[in-house]
């Protein structure tokens, strides 16, 4: 999907409790090469990733896993 010349994912992420947890999910997804933003909200349990260039799912997977939490579904 395209907006603006950018990419657009939404991330649906499990496990998230506080806002430290939101703050954690951004700054994880943010750290992926490619992302240029990541808005998360804590009472959908999303995040809405923008890149520039495709991101491998399997990569917001990984980073996401790395900061503790579960992503059930990338859409």
């Amino acid at each position: 999907m395209f907006f603006k010349g950018k990419i657009k994912k939404i991330v649906h992420v499990e496990g998230m409790s506080c806002q430290h947890c939101v703050n954690h999910v951004k700054s994880a997804l943010e750290s992926i090469e490619g992302v240029s933003n990541a808005k998360v909200d804590l009472d959908s349990k999303t995040a809405i990733i923008k890149s520039s260039s495709e991101i491998n799912n399997s990569d917001i997977e990984a980073a996401v896993k790395d900061a503790g939490y579960e992503v059930k579904s990338i859409e």
